[in-house]
C-alpha cells in the first residue's frame, strides 16, 4: 500500500508555514492589482498587504488567475515519483476552473505513472470552510485512515459545509460576476450590506441589512439556526471565522459565535486574497463542517 499526500489549492487559505506543519502541499492562485502583473497568493503577495491595498485603492478592482495544468502536474509528479497516491482538494468548480486544472493534469500524470492513484475533489466550497475540510482529512490521515476510506469520508460529509457571511456593498461581487442569485433579491443597492449563504458549491442570498452591526446579527443567527437545524454538537461539528481586514472587528465577531457554539472548534482565519477579490476588503463571517468520521 502506497503512502499518499494531500494537497489543497490556495483558496483553502492555509498559509505555506501552516501548510509545513499539517504535512500538505498548496497549490496558489495568483493576483493581479494595479499592474499588469500576475503574484502568486502568499509567495509573491503578502495577503495583510493585499487587504491594506484593496482598502487604499478602492476604486481599483483586482484579477485573480487559477493555477494552471502544469502547476498541478509539477507538483502531482513531485510525489508519484516518490511512489505516493494523492488526495487533491479543489475550490467548488462552480466559482473556478481549479478543479478542471487538476483533473487535466491527474489525467496528464497517470500516462505515465500508472501504479499510483491520484483523486481530485470538488470539494463544492472554498476559502476557510475549504481549510476546515483540509485539516479534517489531514487530521483522518493522522488517525490511519486508508487513502480509500479517507475519500470516502470526505465525499459523503462534504454536503454539510455552510458558510455565512456577510460583506460591504456589492461592487466587488459585481466586478467579478459573482452576483448571481444574490442580484435578484437586493438589486441595484450596493450601499446595503448583503447576507450570502454558500452551499452545494453556489453562494445564495440570505437577506440585507442596512448596517453592518444587523448584518452581523443575521449572521449569527443564520449559524444558530443551521446547528439547531442539524441537531449539531461539539464532538460532530466544527467551525471556522473567516474575516478580512478588519482584525479587530473579526475578534469581537468570533466571541460572539463562541457564546453560540460553546465548546465547539472554532478556528479562526484570515480569508485570502483569491477570495476577496471577489469580496472586497470586509468579508466576515462563519464556515461549519461536520467532522469527517462522525
Amino acid at each position: 500500500m502506497n503512502d499518499y499526500k494531500i494537497i489543497s489549492d490556495g483558496s483553502c487559505d492555509i498559509s505555506f508555514d501552516e501548510a509545513l506543519k499539517l504535512d500538505i502541499d498548496i497549490i496558489p492562485f495568483s493576483i493581479q492589482f494595479k499592474t499588469d502583473e500576475y503574484k502568486k497568493e502568499g509567495l509573491d503577495i503578502e495577503v495583510r498587504q493585499f487587504y491594506k491595498d484593496l482598502v487604499d485603492n478602492p476604486n481599483i478592482f483586482p484579477k485573480s488567475s487559477l493555477p494552471s495544468v502544469n502547476d498541478y502536474v509539477d507538483i502531482f509528479k513531485k510525489y508519484v515519483k516518490l511512489n505516493m497516491d494523492i488526495i487533491c482538494l479543489c475550490i467548488t468548480s462552480k466559482f473556478s476552473g481549479s478543479y478542471n486544472a487538476a483533473i487535466n493534469a491527474r489525467n496528464i500524470v497517470l500516462e505515465e505513472y500508472k501504479v499510483v492513484k491520484i483523486t481530485v475533489i470538488d470539494t463544492t466550497v472554498n476559502t476557510v470552510l475549504q481549510g476546515l475540510v483540509v485539516k479534517e482529512a489531514v487530521r483522518l490521515k493522522r488517525n490511519g485512515y486508508s487513502y480509500d476510506d479517507l475519500v470516502k469520508a470526505i465525499n459523503t460529509h462534504l454536503e454539510s459545509g455552510r458558510i455565512f457571511f456577510t460583506i460591504k456593498g456589492l461592487s466587488y461581487l459585481k466586478n467579478g460576476g459573482r452576483i448571481g442569485k444574490v442580484s435578484s433579491i437586493i438589486g441595484d443597492f450596493l450601499k446595503i450590506s448583503p447576507i450570502i449563504t454558500l452551499k452545494d458549491g453556489e453562494i445564495f442570498s440570505s437577506g440585507v441589512a442596512i448596517s453592518r452591526v444587523r448584518s452581523l446579527a443575521k449572521v449569527k443567527n443564520l449559524v444558530a439556526n443551521y446547528l439547531n437545524e442539524v441537531k449539531a454538537n461539539k464532538d460532530d461539528y466544527v467551525l471556522a471565522v473567516g474575516y478580512g481586514y478588519d482584525v479587530e472587528e473579526a475578534k469581537i465577531f468570533y466571541e460572539e459565535i463562541k457564546k453560540i457554539a460553546s465548546d465547539y472548534q472554532i478556528d479562526f482565519a484570515q480569508i485570502g486574497s483569491t477570495i476577496a477579490v471577489h469580496t472586497g476588503p470586509y468579508p466576515l463571517g462563519v464556515g461549519i463542517l461536520k467532522r469527517l468520521d462522525k
